[in-house]
């Protein structure tokens, strides 16, 4: 088929790679000039893949509610007046009680762990190098934090994730830098996860498929698309282009293309803040990818540089750096490397998505013939953009998947 995939960040791609492996005719439409020019540009450099959490545990709703109010916080609100908004919030606590969370952890581990196994493929096949370091450490500062684990310790367990418990010392034997004063009540370690280059790899992903004849159209916006009599079109800088079937991985911008569909997804616009900054002192450098579970901020090794990133503005509607999330990366990166780098010379970006209330993605065929979707990552963009792009092109393609979708595909919000 000629399949239009709207969306050229790190999901798209890998989405637009996949259709044609299958044998399509693929066109992918981006409104930048290049490729993970938006949210995967700054991306946190994680493949969360067995250490991807759903943002609020079971135990930890009432406590991230209350950070809102504190000057380094993992949350912020972007419209704290809007009652849409705390309706909004409202499900996405809910979805924090314990039975809800296990069910979305399992789907999101369904396809992190997926998308794991995708990504060796390509990084065998194509023999990748996007800076990737191995290993990831959920640092936990207190005994409460610790505690406050459980649920996710017991799910771990439960499904055979390989990880290890570490107290402070063997936390610090892997990661010989983290500042000694810093209190540390011990770690997460999930070996299997990895970190790297995000816009690197959308990069080198981009050529493969143009290997296979896939087409990038750049600097078009699609502003809306219809059916038509045999599959869709797309209404682009005024005129229309007939396709066979469109795939929407727009992100943050999927609300207006959404709407002119009919499709009521729950989605919430966020923002999140990262800075890069060049190791100056490389003894007191990490090694690879940590997480600062406390303020959910991730610090991730990119070769000659680290990454710092996190923090959520719910409700994102402002093209602004604010300098709230701005001290809270700041803090983080100071209370655990304070010598590896000169913050104060770091280059500072802010990007958005959109998240929905209880984690997991929507991926595959809509209720609208010809219209699929890969979309609502949040934060696991490129955790899950390697198995979420197979799996839309297997659902495209033959109407299944190597995995059970249950859960991933929109007809949970049907």
């Amino acid at each position: 088929m000629q399949v239009a995939v709207v969306g050229a960040g790190v999901i798209g791609i890998c989405t637009a790679y996949f259709l044609a492996e299958a044998g399509h005719e693929v066109v992918v439409i981006e409104r930048r000039n290049n490729v993970a020019e938006e949210a995967s540009f700054g991306d946190a450099g994680v493949l969360a893949h067995d250490g991807g959490l759903p943002w609020i545990l079971p135990d930890l709703r009432r406590t991230l509610l209350s950070s809102l109010t504190k000057p380094a916080s993992p949350v912020f609100m972007g419209r704290p007046f809007d009652p849409a908004m705390w309706r909004w919030i409202r499900q996405w606590r809910r979805e924090g009680e314990a039975d809800l969370y296990r069910v979305n952890h399992e789907r999101l581990h369904r396809i992190a762990a997926y998308s794991r196994e995708v990504m060796a493929y390509l990084r065998e096949r194509h023999g990748l190098d996007y800076e990737q370091a191995g290993g990831c450490l959920h640092l936990l500062r207190t005994e409460r934090e610790t505690q406050l684990m459980q649920p996710v310790l017991a799910f771990l367990s439960e499904h055979g994730v390989r990880y290890r418990f570490l107290d402070a010392d063997a936390t610090r034997s892997i990661e010989p830098a983290l500042h000694p004063h810093t209190p540390l009540a011990g770690s997460l370690h999930f070996p299997d996860d990895e970190s790297g280059n995000c816009p690197l790899f959308a990069r080198q992903l981009r050529q493969q498929a143009q290997q296979l004849n896939v087409e990038f159209l750049f600097g078009s916006e699609v502003q809306a698309v219809r059916q038509a009599h045999r599959g869709v079109l797309l209404h682009i800088d005024g005129k229309d282009f007939p396709a066979d079937a469109v795939v929407l991985a727009t992100g943050a911008d999927s609300a207006g293309l959404l709407a002119s569909l009919g499709l009521p997804f729950p989605f919430q616009r966020t923002r999140c803040v990262a800075a890069t900054a060049a190791i100056r002192n490389f003894e007191s450098a990490p090694r690879a990818a940590l997480l600062d579970t406390a303020y959910q901020v991730s610090i991730a090794r990119m070769d000659q540089r680290i990454r710092i990133a996190g923090t959520v503005e719910l409700g994102a509607n402002r093209e602004v750096l604010r300098r709230a999330a701005v001290n809270t990366l700041l803090k983080v990166a100071n209370d655990w490397f304070p010598d590896a780098c000169n913050y104060n010379t770091a280059s500072f970006w802010s990007g958005t998505s959109m998240m929905l209330p209880d984690g997991p993605p929507v991926v595959g065929a809509t209720a609208i013939p010809r219209v699929f979707v890969n979309l609502g990552h949040g934060a696991f963009g490129w955790t899950m953009a390697a198995g979420a792009g197979k799996l839309v092109a297997d659902l495209l393609s033959k109407g299944a998947a190597d995995i059970d979708t249950e859960g991933l595909t929109p007809a949970r919000y049907s």
